[in-house]
């Protein structure tokens, strides 16, 4: 409601007050023809009751005051269909305005599903409140229509308070493309938003983040000395990122560290295999896997190709700091230990639970098998991790992953603009669902700083000794 002293313009529709005027006129005109028939009327009532012993006269003045009748009523629905049919072109002819308009700027979606639409909120006000907006803001000369319908949309879906539900316009689309096919120009870091504050998830292996010394989990305060409170992802993204051989500012926190404390980053051309493969000298095998994005399947099979010719002693899996991907890709990857039976359920807003099963193959089964994990580890590295060991096919080390323990699918648009949804939660195959609480390891091994700025990685030596230990067991 507007103050008293409101001093915004007076805005009236002459077109409607026309209208309006005009059917008051053609009412009048039907009362006044009416009345002035009124007396005729009366005295055809009156011939009607009269004794039938009248003359031919008399029979033929009942008749023409009878047709006169007839010509008054035709005359009275004649405006009366003026009225209402006039009404009924000028509603049409504003509703085709309206459609015209929407779809000006919504093109092919300017017709809302009715099924979705909630009775009780006016969705004229957008318009209106758009309207007011290019007729009255101060700087309307330098508004970018684009710019500001879709930051009507980003604000719609940040409204749900889902960190992982997004809209993206073309540009960040294209870059959401591009983070998938793994090649980007940045620091090499997968950030997130926890508990309200811009949080590293996970720095990317031999990348600029963790050459800086960026750990998962770290806190970011300030970009290039902006605060970040409130800000979304992809625009913490758009900031981050730059071209090659330019520099960023973080203002960060870490673990055990309240002192906030800025890092200079180099930006470099991200060029990341997803997948990769090693056969140490005690004949246990390494794959590491950073991401599952579009290359990841067919790096992993050549791995585990590579990995059947040598038979090696022991497997280790190492998902630390990988923040995720495809969901069909952890499924593939996780089907080569599990035979059959679930790998992960989702449970939609429904209620309904889809199961998805083992894809086959199970090549890897009979291996052991030790999984690394860190809090670095999101999403469908969580899936994967979750699923061995709810099946007691690998042993997890390390720390609890990250918690994220939902589904999101990429709606795309004409435009090229894009929604990330979340539209299920996970669970593991015992049914657990792991949102905020991550998956916890078998045996906890932390990495400390000092850990990093040595190369030392107790998290591996350990899972390489279990896996000796296991191995040990089984020859006697």
């Amino acid at each position: 409601m507007a103050p008293d002293n409101f001093a915004g313009p007076l805005i009236i529709n002459f077109d409607i007050i026309n209208f309006n005027f005009l059917f008051i006129y053609i009412a009048y005109l039907n009362l006044l023809i009416i009345s002035i028939y009124c007396q005729p009327l009366l005295f055809y009532v009156k011939l009607l009751n009269m004794d039938n012993n009248i003359n031919k006269k008399s029979k033929l003045t009942k008749r023409f005051f009878l047709v006169l009748l007839i010509l008054i009523l035709m005359f009275g629905s004649f405006n009366a269909g003026i009225y209402l049919t006039g009404k009924e072109a000028v509603i049409n002819e504003l509703a085709k305005k309206e459609v015209v308009y929407l779809g000006k700027v919504l093109g092919k979606y300017s017709q809302p599903d009715n099924n979705l639409l909630t009775q009780d909120i006016d969705f004229n006000l957008y318009w209106k409140v758009w309207d007011s907006i290019k007729r009255d803001y101060v700087g309307k000369d330098k508004i970018n229509e684009k710019e500001l319908f879709y930051g009507s949309l980003k604000g719609m879906v940040s409204s749900l308070g889902d960190p992982y539900t997004i809209f993206m316009d073309p540009k960040i689309t294209e870059e959401f493309g591009n983070d998938l096919a793994g090649t980007f120009e940045g620091i090499g870091a997968e950030i997130g938003i926890r508990n309200d504050i811009l949080t590293i998830i996970a720095p990317l292996a031999d990348m600029p983040a963790q050459k800086a010394g960026l750990l998962a989990g770290d806190k970011i305060y300030a970009i290039d000395g902006e605060s970040t409170a409130g800000i979304i992802v992809d625009e913490a993204v758009n900031k981050i990122r730059g071209p090659k051989d330019t520099g960023v500012t973080l203002s960060i926190s870490q673990d055990g560290i309240e002192k906030v404390k800025d890092v200079t980053i180099i930006r470099d051309q991200i060029i990341t295999k997803s997948v990769k493969k090693e056969l140490r000298e005690d004949n246990i095998y390494v794959i590491t896997i950073s991401n599952f994005n579009d290359d990841t399947i067919g790096l992993f099979n050549e791995a585990v190709q590579d990995l059947l010719k040598h038979n090696p002693q022991g497997i280790i899996i190492d998902l630390r700091n990988n923040p995720g991907g495809y969901l069909d890709t952890a499924v593939d990857i996780a089907s080569e230990w599990i035979e059959e039976g679930t790998v992960v359920s989702e449970q939609f807003s429904s209620e309904i639970k889809n199961d998805i099963s083992a894809t086959g193959g199970a090549r890897l089964k009979d291996y052991k098998t030790a999984v690394l994990i860190n809090q670095g580890s999101a999403s469908a590295s969580e899936i994967v991790s979750g699923a061995l060991k709810d099946y007691n096919l690998a042993t997890l080390v390390g720390m609890r992953t990250f918690g994220k323990g939902t589904v999101q699918t990429l709606e795309e648009y004409n435009d090229g603009s894009s929604v990330k949804l979340t539209v299920a939660k996970w669970l593991t195959p015992n049914g657990n669902n792991i949102n905020e609480e991550g998956i916890s390891p078998d045996i906890e091994v932390d990495m400390t700083q000092e850990d990093y700025q040595n190369f030392k990685d107790p998290q591996l030596d350990k899972a390489v000794e279990i896996l000796k230990e296991q191995n040990a067991k089984d020859a006697y």
